[in-house]
């Protein structure tokens, strides 16, 4: 039996004047996941606990298959753990991401323009960090340079409890009052109020600005955690091969936690000009070498959503379906082996918003043995999943079943 997890970061949305009162998902032309949600078990399901933040940590641990209100430890460390970071009990991490603020005589008097400052490549973001590393005098407390934007603090022996706000949640927003608060957060805003005032010096930045690209003029911290405690793949599911295919350290985190492999494909990342084809072509060969499970993550939806992004969030949902989630399965057809699909969102991700919203998510369950009965819907939509109404309150069960566990 093979498994597959095609897992679409924030592709729910909410229907849009632009698109004449569709979601994304309704405008979009997307034939597999069509397939998947007619002759599956189609539906709703809720991927964020009951006061968990709505995001794609607690969601993606859920369609992972894990608990998040039993093994959710934070952020921060499942990202640390891809980054190769060896942490001790003790230690506490946080999500360090490079943004670009407003000018403004104080950090508390910024704008959050971009938190992701324009998407910086990451040997521009890992100098920038390595200097700030260098010039604070922090005793104890580390830097780690990660992907693009996205990086990572570790405090030994640090206290956990402290309050911090996403920055996606802040786009376009004053920053006052969201600096963090509590646990830590004395060295926490010392780093960026010190990183405001002199990132937008160093010669880096001086060359974003001469080419109009955004600044990366502040360190943002938040997703607070400790080292996580979970199950592998192999004991929880009796899975002794699988693999993750992802450009997000989140994702590749929980894989290495849940004992899966990680695969890099190059080309890959992280947004809507990712290289969607190469991840399709690197899912197929890790069936071909012998993968039970395969989980593929793409982000490129929930970018989107973040940026505002209609025509190119509803591009990518067709270029998932066209080059990832139609070959995978045109090979698993002809593979000659069982296998079961689950195709859904982590979370949805408006883009009237911006950011991340808690809200159930559309999910489709497939099995090739022809199990379950076909639900016959229309399409894979937001509203049709809403319509067979098939709910699943706790969507770590889905993981359940795909594997027949329960």
């Amino acid at each position: 039996m093979k498994y597959v997890i095609f897992l679409a970061d924030g592709m729910a949305d909410l229907p849009l004047s632009e698109l004449d009162d569709h979601t994304p998902l309704e405008a979009a032309n997307h034939p597999a996941l069509d397939r998947l949600a007619r002759n599956g078990v189609f539906g709703l399901a809720r991927t964020v606990p009951d006061g968990m933040p709505a995001g794609s940590d607690t969601a993606n641990l859920s369609v992972f298959g894990y608990d998040p209100t039993v093994c959710y430890s934070g952020r921060s460390p499942l990202e640390a753990v891809s980054m190769g970071i060896d942490l001790k009990p003790t230690d506490v991490t946080y999500r360090c991401n490079l943004v670009t603020l407003s000018d403004a005589e104080n950090i508390e008097d910024a704008v959050m323009m971009d938190y992701s400052a324009g998407e910086i490549d990451s040997h521009s973001a890992r100098e920038l960090i390595e200097w700030v590393q260098q010039e604070l005098e922090c005793e104890g407390v580390r830097l780690y340079p990660g992907v693009s934007y996205r990086n990572c603090l570790l405090i030994p022996n640090g206290e956990l409890g402290g309050e911090q706000t996403p920055p996606h949640d802040l786009s376009l927003k004053p920053v006052r009052g969201k600096l963090p608060k509590g646990a830590n957060s004395d060295v926490l805003r010392r780093i960026s109020k010190w990183s405001y005032s002199q990132l937008k010096n160093h010669p880096i930045n001086r060359w974003r600005a001469k080419y109009n690209k955004p600044l990366a003029n502040c360190l943002w911290f938040w997703g607070e955690g400790v080292r996580p405690d979970m199950e592998t793949y192999s004991r929880k599911f009796g899975i002794q091969k699988g693999a993750v295919i992802s450009a997000v350290d989140l994702i590749q985190g929980i894989g290495k936690c849940a004992g899966l492999d990680v695969i890099k494909v190059d080309g890959a990342t992280g947004n809507y000009t990712t290289d969607f084809a190469a991840k399709g072509r690197a899912a197929i060969d890790a069936f071909k070498n012998g993968a039970e499970f395969v989980y593929i993550h793409i982000e490129a939806p929930d970018e989107c959503g973040h940026h505002g992004q209609v025509t190119e969030k509803v591009w990518s949902i067709e270029q998932i379906d066209e080059k990832i989630v139609a070959p995978v399965l045109e090979y698993l057809d002809t593979a000659g082996e069982t296998y079961a699909a689950l195709a859904m969102p982590d979370h949805p991700t408006p883009i009237c918003i911006r950011t991340h919203s808690p809200e159930p998510v559309p999910f489709a369950l497939y099995f090739s043995d022809g199990r379950c009965a076909p639900s016959g819907a229309e399409s894979y939509s937001e509203k049709n999943a809403a319509q067979t109404g098939v709910f699943e309150p706790c969507a770590h069960r889905l993981m359940e079943k795909m594997t027949k566990k329960i």
